[in-house]
């Protein structure tokens, strides 16, 4: 089992979203409030990348080691530390903390970034932003909080919402985009991709074919589909059908919206089609699914 960040920190979280009633609402971060006396944190290695949002009001001396080298700075209220995915790190403060550390899944940010904003993020993301203040940022944080110490129905939705905001945010502001060629028609850029999904969006109820999403990218459709994979990993049809999916548990949270509608609207022939699609995609019936969601 992946090492947590709560299993090394010195006190236990006051608040963890891991911990929710409705733990669907926290699928795309993890969010734990934490206060701890004066203490040392052990150098790690952590998949997922760590978002702390300081708010403790009186400036305090931190250490913070970052694959070797050795940040020592005045905490301010306020100020954020970004450690990405992958990076060795380690903390000693002088004062007791109070930071919220939201905790983010790589490939779901990458994934987030690409469908909700049209980004294609840099590989080596937020590895330049060890330290800024931000008061809006760390504002969405403490409301997320707040939703979380509820722990009520419509705190959960509060959550989620927020949790979108956050991330929104955090991408606009400090996301650091793939650097683009002199030469565009050479590989997928980030102007081939909003393209491309704009044209699904567009499209999301039609039949959708790798000729038509290649001539909306300049390309032909044999290096398109080279291209398309090389960048993100997936064929053109495979990442289609993903958006579909994506889309239609969106819509799966309105529990009035039938199932035969948003197997319409997201393109699939019937709800049969859509049920089979959507098992093959998340290991679960689109049925099953809307009961974890509204349970």
């Amino acid at each position: 089992m992946p090492l947590r960040y709560d299993d090394i920190y010195p006190s236990s979280p006051l608040l963890n979203s891991d911990e929710m009633e409705h733990p669907s609402a926290a699928a795309l971060m993890s969010v734990r409030y934490f206060q701890a006396e004066p203490d040392v944190m052990p150098t790690e290695v952590f998949s997922e990348h760590h978002v702390l949002l300081n708010l403790s009001d009186s400036p305090h001396r931190v250490q913070n080691w970052r694959d070797g080298e050795v940040l020592d700075f005045t905490f301010q209220k306020d100020d954020i530390i970004v450690t990405p995915a992958g990076m060795r790190s380690g903390w000693r403060w002088y004062a007791r903390s109070d930071v919220i550390v939201v905790t983010l899944d790589p490939m779901k940010v990458e994934r987030f970034a690409q469908t909700e904003l049209g980004m294609l993020l840099d590989p080596q993301q937020f590895r330049d932003l060890p330290l800024f203040s931000d008061p809006d940022l760390c504002a969405a944080g403490v409301m997320l909080r707040d939703a979380l110490e509820m722990n009520d129905m419509p705190s959960t939705v509060m959550f989620e919402a927020l949790s979108r905001v956050l991330l929104v945010k955090l991408l606009q502001r400090y996301g650091k985009r793939r650097a683009e060629e002199v030469a565009l028609s050479a590989r997928f850029t980030s102007r081939h991709y909003q393209r491309v999904l704009a044209f699904v969006q567009t499209r999301l109820d039609r039949t959708i074919t790798v000729d038509e999403l290649a001539a909306e990218a300049g390309m032909s459709p044999s290096h398109f589909s080279r291209v398309f994979k090389e960048t993100l990993g997936s064929t053109p049809m495979q990442y289609v059908m993903a958006y579909r999916i994506e889309q239609a548990m969106k819509m799966m949270e309105d529990a009035t919206r039938p199932l035969g509608e948003i197997a319409l609207d997201c393109g699939f022939a019937d709800q049969a089609h859509f049920s089979r699609s959507f098992k093959q995609v998340t290991g679960q019936t689109p049925r099953s699914f809307r009961a974890t969601k509204t349970a």
